[in-house]
C-alpha cells in the first residue's frame, strides 16, 4: 500500500487525512505543532460563501458549506454549527447589489428590516435600517474541527520538524525531519505560510501576502449573539460557553494590513467595538490566539499536484470553509481520478 504523509495537522491537513482514509489509505500526518495547526487555531471559523474573489472562488466556497454538512452527517458530534449570518458591512445600494450578485448566484439572502434585525438581536445597540441574512452560513472552530477529524480516523501523527523534501529522479521519496528521514509515495503539504519555503529548493514559486491574524476571545456572557454578526466595525461571534469571538480587524476576511499594531492597544481597540456593539455588558479580555493567516498572493486557495511526481499542494484562506471540500477533491485526485472542475482555477502552476 502506497506510504502517505500529510504535512501540517491543521483543518486542511486533518480533512486531507480524513478524506484518504475513508478511501482506505495509509496516513500519516507529519505536524511541528500540536494537533489543530497554528492558523487554524487562530481562524474566526465563519463558514461561507457570501464572500468570494471570482465565480468560481464563490462556486468553490458553496460546496464547501454542502462538504461541511457531509462531514457532519458522517461525524454527527462535529463541532459544526448552522446559525446563519445577518450581515450589514455595505448599507444602501451596496448592500442590494450584494443581495442582487448572490442572488443571481442562486445563493439564499432575506432582507431584513431595522425592526427584523432588532426582533433577532436584542442585545445589539446601533440598529441598522436593513441587513442580509445568509441562512446557509455556519461556524465551527477550525482547531477543534481538525482534532475531531484526527481522532475520528485514528490517524498516526508524528511530532517533527520537517526540513525538507526528498526527490530521487524526478519524483518525490520523503521528507527529511529533525527525526531522520521519513519515507513516502507521496507527500501532501498542508503546511501554510511554511509552504513556499518548501517549495524553494525545487525551483518553485509560490507568492504568499503577509496576512497576521488576531482572534480576541471575551469573558462569557449571556447569549447575546445567536448567528455570525458582521457589521462596518466588527465581524463577532458568540461560542457556547458564551464567549464572543472577535478579529482584531474588521473586515476580517479582506483586510490588507501587513501589521497588527501594539498588542494592548489592538485589543482595547477591539474591545471597545464590541462595547459599543453590546451595550450595558461587561465585556472582557480573556485570551487571544495570532497567527499568520495561509493567503497566497491573488487571494485564492492553491490546490493540486506539485512540481514533482507525488508531491500535492493545499494551501488557501479560507481554510475553514474550503478544507473539506478541497480534500475531498483532492482524495479523488490523488488516487487517480479525473481533475475535479472545481480545482480548475486554482492549480499551483499558476504562478509559474
Amino acid at each position: 500500500m502506497p506510504r502517505t504523509l500529510i504535512i501540517g495537522a491543521g483543518i486542511t491537513g486533518a480533512a486531507l487525512a480524513f478524506q484518504l482514509s475513508r478511501r482506505g489509505e495509509h496516513v500519516t500526518i507529519v505536524a511541528t505543532h500540536t494537533h489543530g495547526g497554528l492558523a487554524s487555531v487562530a481562524s474566526f471559523g465563519w463558514l461561507n460563501a457570501s464572500y468570494y474573489l471570482s465565480p468560481a472562488h464563490y462556486h468553490l466556497r458553496h460546496e464547501g458549506l454542502a462538504a461541511h454538512r457531509r462531514l457532519t452527517k458522517a461525524l454527527p458530534d462535529l463541532p459544526t454549527r448552522w446559525p446563519g449570518c445577518l450581515w450589514y458591512e455595505a448599507t444602501g445600494e451596496a448592500q442590494d447589489e450584494t443581495a442582487a450578485d448572490l442572488a443571481a448566484l442562486g445563493y439564499r439572502v432575506d432582507k431584513l428590516t431595522r425592526a427584523q434585525v432588532a426582533e433577532r438581536l436584542p442585545a445589539l445597540g446601533p440598529v441598522p435600517d436593513t441587513a442580509l441574512y445568509f441562512p446557509e452560513e455556519g461556524v465551527a472552530d477550525p482547531g477543534i474541527l481538525a482534532r475531531a477529524l484526527i481522532e475520528a480516523l485514528g490517524a498516526k501523527v508524528v511530532t517533527a520538524t520537517m526540513h525538507q523534501l526528498t526527490e530521487a529522479q524526478g519524483r518525490v521519496t520523503g521528507v527529511l525531519t529533525d527525526l531522520g528521514p521519513m519515507p513516502a509515495d507521496r507527500v501532501i503539504l498542508a503546511t501554510g505560510t511554511g509552504t513556499p519555503a518548501l517549495l524553494q529548493p525545487l525551483g518553485y514559486r509560490l507568492p504568499m501576502l503577509t496576512r497576521p491574524g488576531l482572534m480576541i476571545r471575551t469573558n462569557p456572557l449571556p447569549p447575546i449573539c445567536p448567528l455570525v454578526l458582521a457589521t462596518p466595525e466588527q465581524e463577532v461571534r458568540q461560542d457556547r460557553e458564551g464567549r464572543l469571538t472577535a478579529p482584531a480587524s474588521a473586515g476580517h476576511q479582506s483586510d490588507h494590513a501587513e501589521a497588527l499594531g501594539a498588542f494592548p492597544v489592538v485589543v482595547n481597540a477591539t474591545l471597545a467595538r464590541l462595547r459599543t456593539l453590546f451595550p450595558g455588558l461587561d465585556i472582557h479580555f480573556a485570551r487571544q490566539a495570532m497567527a499568520l493567516r495561509p493567503v497566497p498572493e491573488d487571494g485564492l486557495p492553491v490546490a493540486g499536484q506539485g512540481p514533482i511526481a507525488g508531491l500535492w499542494i493545499a494551501v488557501m484562506h479560507s481554510g475553514a470553509t474550503l478544507a473539506p471540500v478541497v480534500a475531498e477533491c483532492l482524495a479523488d485526485e490523488i488516487l487517480g481520478g479525473p481533475d475535479s472542475p472545481l480545482l480548475a482555477d486554482f492549480r499551483p502552476g499558476r504562478f509559474q
